[in-house]
């Protein structure tokens, strides 16, 4: 639970988050590779690729390997993103123009102690090759102030984002002259560089508040980032501590999944086709192939039942989740989920299955989307969740357990 909690806290970003898995891979013996260059694979040895810096692909070469084992997960998760010239002086107040990434849940955000962090990218040594500079305020430098319920004349109307979510930095002093430009010179001033060679950045606020235990008896983990940082982490754990030899395992982590994953560094792309190209010996390996897409399910909310499938309830705590969907929104087939139920069933791993209450759509997740360049036997499968898609989400920490068993011994089959 410790790896999992780490990267919750250092994760803040999509940029930080490949950061903190880089970091734990290189401890556990993992070779990182150059994307432009020749490989020269050794069976035994593990090895890791990021051609961009929000998307990671790892993976450890069996010495006795005749197929490929996938899992594959997303490091992006909703925040506010700030926006081109952000600075907004009015009424003496400082605020940031930020618009919303993903679907949050507005409402959630209000009130909140609010970092910020993401890449600034700087002058290079020429045109085409700027420097990207990772970028932490490391404490809340905004908030989003509520209005007293005296003052709202309709308490339940439909937020207008660019009016009602725009968060506070402070406020403007008589002999203020840096009112301008009040955070851009602040993210110089942080990062030690002039602020007239930063080019451009993907900044994003995030959530300050530290993960926690809650519950009688601790059961429940509540944090920002568990969608899907909790995947990330399941499929860290399991590719750095299992007994790996049959198979090529692999984890691919992608970016932009919240929005689409329509993106060179998203999962809608062919990179990771040409990457899984370069790492098999033969296309032989492509018949026994199988992919896990991981991504947090909804659990069954006891104050809204009747949100849920009447046949299909998922209470927290019961295991990981097998998601299917008619629609095929969800990837899962029988014949790739009767593979995972005997799994879990051999090694005696909790597994509920989970389908949408007819008439609701529920999200699209990796699964088909890496189906259409990659036919092979696939799932969508994670752990059943509260409050997706809030500032602060709910898990159960025995299901994060049952997941990091369940694809720990999915690689070492």
């Amino acid at each position: 639970m410790d790896n999992l909690f780490n990267l919750l806290d250092k994760g803040k970003t999509q940029f930080h988050l490949v950061k903190e898995c880089k970091n734990i891979l290189s401890t556990n013996g993992f070779d990182e590779l150059d994307i432009t260059t020749e490989w020269d694979l050794i069976p035994g040895k593990k090895y890791m690729v990021s051609p961009y810096s929000s998307m990671l692909i790892a993976f450890v070469y069996g010495e006795h390997a005749t197929s490929l084992r996938m899992a594959a997960a997303h490091t992006d998760f909703p925040m506010l993103k700030l926006k081109p010239n952000p600075e907004i002086s009015k009424i003496g107040y400082k605020q940031a123009n930020v618009e919303p990434y993903g679907g949050l849940i507005s409402s959630t955000w209000f009130d909140r102690p609010l970092g910020l962090a993401g890449k600034v990218m700087v002058k290079g040594e020429n045109v085409f090759s700027p420097k990207a500079l990772l970028f932490d305020s490391e404490k809340p430098i905004f908030t989003i102030p509520n209005l007293a319920p005296h003052l709202k004349k309709e308490k339940n109307a439909e937020l207008d984002l660019q009016k009602e979510l725009i968060p506070l930095a402070g406020t403007i002093n008589s002999d203020d002259t840096s009112k301008e430009n009040f955070i851009k010179d602040y993210i110089a001033n942080t990062l030690s560089i002039d602020s007239k060679d930063i080019l451009d950045y993907d900044l994003y606020l995030y959530i300050t508040d530290a993960p926690e235990y809650i519950g009688i008896d601790d059961e429940f983990i509540s944090s920002p980032r568990l969608d899907n940082i909790s995947s990330v982490s399941a499929i860290l754990s399991s590719l750095c501590t299992g007994k790996i030899q049959n198979c090529i395992a692999l984890g691919a982590f992608f970016d932009n999944e919240e929005i689409g994953s329509r993106s060179k560094q998203g999962a809608d792309s062919l990179l990771l086709r040409d990457i899984i190209d370069r790492i098999l010996p033969s296309k032989n390996f492509y018949a026994n192939a199988f992919n896990l897409s991981l991504d947090v399910a909804h659990g069954t909310h006891p104050n809204y039942p009747e949100k849920s499938d009447i046949t299909n309830q998922i209470t927290l705590g019961q295991g990981v989740v097998l998601k299917t969907s008619a629609s095929q929104r969800y990837v899962t087939d029988s014949e790739a989920g009767a593979v995972i139920t005997a799994l879990c069933n051999e090694n005696n791993i909790p597994l509920k299955k989970q389908v949408n209450r007819s008439g609701m759509a529920g999200g699209q997740t990796l699964g088909p989307i890496m189906s259409s360049y990659l036919p092979i036997k696939s799932v969508d499968m994670g752990i059943p969740m509260l409050a997706m898609h809030s500032a602060r989400e709910l898990v159960h920490k025995k299901d994060y357990i049952s997941l990091v068993d369940m694809i720990t011994k999915y690689y070492e089959y």
